[in-house]
């Protein structure tokens, strides 16, 4: 299932494309033109994650996110916002935001930067073993099961297996992968992912099986079949 974030954005246009960032990520999206409305939503259907603006009427991001905390409601929040000085990133962090993206921002930015928040938002009850079709990761012994026979895999191969996994059914782009796997951001050639998605398939892919998939012009996805 995937997470659900909470887009909070007076700017139609921003708003639009945050989501639809978001949506093309994975991740289902639900909208509010301000706090008020957002604090409505929220208190109806609790999202996993909050992306807000913070100059917006009626209830600005600051007294969002404050009221928010006040009621015991811990769901993280990020704020994206022109104001990028730093009494104002400080004040965003007081008031109990989890990260601080300044406009004008990269798309791939903010979906690295929600993956990461969500991901440290689920560690303290994450599972002991992930799995998709056939394949099991134990995350404890740091092995490999291809329908229950052990398959070595390197260190390398077993993160990447796991960043897949961890994002199960959804398309992840290069880049992502580059930052998860090898901490290598932008600067480095990506084509190391696509040697390193060739070995999983040689080891994983069977005649039943064949789930970790090219997304041509997108990236890679990991499926139950």
């Amino acid at each position: 299932m995937s997470s659900l974030i909470l887009v909070v954005e007076d700017d139609t246009s921003v708003r639009e494309m945050v989501c639809d960032a978001l949506q093309l990520a994975g991740y289902e999206t639900r909208t509010a033109v301000d706090g008020s409305e957002a604090l409505t939503s929220q208190q109806k259907t609790k999202a996993d994650l909050i992306v807000s603006d913070i100059n917006m009427p009626k209830v600005d991001g600051y007294e969002l996110a404050q009221r928010l905390r006040d009621r015991g409601d811990t769901t993280p929040i990020i704020f994206l916002t022109a104001r990028s000085e730093k009494p104002d990133i400080g004040k965003g962090f007081r008031v109990g935001a989890d990260d601080y993206i300044s406009k004008p921002f990269g798309i791939e930015e903010l979906v690295l930067r929600v993956a990461a928040i969500l991901r440290r938002a689920k560690s303290t009850d994450a599972p002991k073993s992930l799995s998709v079709g056939p394949i099991t990761v134990d995350l404890e012994s740091v092995s490999v099961k291809l329908e229950g026979e052990l398959v070595p895999v390197s260190p390398t191969e077993f993160k990447l297996l796991v960043a897949l996994i961890e994002n199960k059914s959804r398309v992840v782009s290069r880049q992502f992968l580059m930052d998860e796997v090898w901490e290598m951001g932008f600067a480095e050639s990506a084509t190391v992912v696509d040697t390193y998605i060739s070995y999983l398939r040689k080891k994983l892919h069977t005649a039943d099986y064949e789930g970790i998939r090219t997304i041509r012009g997108f990236g890679f996805q990991i499926t139950e079949k």
